[in-house]
């Protein structure tokens, strides 16, 4: 009876059950990876409503971003083809890859999630069984029902995005107990996990614990000692958390260090690199900085966001970890949006989250003044001294100045 019941669930929600598992028809991924990337509504909702685990549709979304060039060139069958060709090849080489397999396993340090996302539910040459244990991966990880993140647990969320604007350099000790010290009994497993939801982490020197991914290149901080004195000479970026009445997004903005002007943002209810792209190449729609810099997050190491930059001329800065004051300037960006914007207002939904967002943006750039911009708004300051600029030959800029780390919290107002 039980299990009837579990069939008729899953045939009610789009899947079929074969062997005890879910299985999902191509016009059904269709549906989910379109509804993903419209963003209407978040990950954590599709996934509830339609109960498919989020690393799936994020693999579904993926794979159709990926076969859109296909379509418009014709290549698609053959793309299938060669597909093929390679997963018969690899599995003539399994026996030789067993021990570089292994290794890897060991070495490449991917998360419960990332090992899902590789996960294939419909390859008729490999089985489910056998992907998990190439990969390490725990069976039961696979078929985990995702349920949508609870009041309680939003409401939890919301006070830790709060005090880490406050204190960034709590760890989850001390987060937990700040929760604990105003009611709220909480174990400090689930403030890891939520703040790991977040994209959130304490910012303190650390040692050398883990190693770098070779493939994503860390670029050093250029921006000790430099002296600040124009438009486009420095730009940087970030991500935060951005809560709703009931889930949350991401928000990502590019801003010009000199006049604090924000020249492009994008919201995304995932945390892949897309919408940081489509925000950078917004930003260079306007102008091209000399130095873009950013922290060392997964999304600005990538390479299609790094390329985009050396294809342009531009230096790359990055923040050392856990360096508070690499990157004052959108840090302090992202407190003024908050307390002036997003903790006075309950979003409804992704749509009114990106209006309410798009209104306040354009008051920040338009008409909000800045005291250490002798009053003027950023708009003013980027526009009026990037049109004297161009006027001008450009000469020597000048570079390092201060030998001292430039004291960016008494430039922001």
């Amino acid at each position: 009876m039980a299990a009837d019941f579990v069939k008729m669930k899953a045939v009610k929600k789009g899947g079929k059950m074969k062997n005890g598992r879910k299985q999902y028809g191509n016009d059904f991924k269709a549906k989910m990876a379109l509804e993903v990337l419209k963003e209407q509504k978040t990950m954590a909702e599709i996934s509830s409503h339609y109960r498919v685990h989020p690393s799936q549709l994020m693999k579904w979304k993926k794979k159709v971003i990926e076969a859109l060039p296909g379509i418009f060139s014709g290549n698609g069958k053959n793309n299938s083809g060669n597909d093929g060709a390679l997963t018969a090849e690899l599995y003539q080489q399994i026996g030789q890859l067993k021990v570089e397999m292994d290794w890897l396993k060991k070495n490449l340090g991917l998360s419960v999630d990332e090992m899902r996302n590789l996960i294939e539910m419909n390859n008729p040459e490999i089985s489910i069984r056998k992907q998990c244990e190439m990969l390490g991966l725990n069976r039961a990880n696979v078929y985990y029902e995702p349920t949508e993140i609870s009041d309680y647990n939003l409401l939890l969320m919301n006070l830790i995005d709060k005090q880490y604007l406050e204190t960034p350099f709590y760890g989850i000790r001390r987060m937990t107990k700040e929760l604990d010290n105003k009611g709220y009994k909480v174990n400090h497993k689930r403030v890891r996990r939520l703040m790991r939801i977040m994209g959130l982490e304490a910012i303190y020197p650390r040692g050398n614990l883990s190693k770098k991914n070779n493939e994503h290149k860390i670029y050093p901080y250029l921006l000790k000692g430099v002296s600040i004195t124009r438009p486009n000479q420095v730009w940087s970026t970030d991500i935060t958390y951005i809560r709703m009445a009931k889930g949350f997004i991401y928000l990502v903005a590019v801003i010009d260090w000199w006049s604090r002007y924000v020249l492009s943002w994008r919201v995304s209810t995932t945390l892949d690199i897309g919408f940081c792209l489509e925000a950078l190449k917004a930003a260079l729609e306007i102008n091209c900085p000399d130095i873009f810099n950013t922290d060392q997050g997964s999304q600005f190491t990538a390479e299609d966001f790094i390329n985009i930059l050396l294809g342009k001329g531009i230096r790359i800065s990055m923040d050392g970890r856990g360096r508070v004051f690499n990157n004052i300037f959108i840090e302090r960006l992202w407190r003024t949006v908050k307390y002036e914007e997003v903790y006075l207002k309950d979003y409804d939904g992704v749509k009114d989250a990106i209006g309410s967002l798009n209104k306040y943006f354009h008051f920040y750039n338009e008409r909000r003044i800045h005291q250490a911009l002798d009053y003027k708004t950023p708009r003013e300051v980027y526009f009026n001294l990037r049109r004297k600029e161009t006027l001008e030959k450009k000469k020597v800029e000048p570079r390092i100045v201060d030998p001292n780390y430039l004291n960016l919290g008494s430039q922001w107002s």
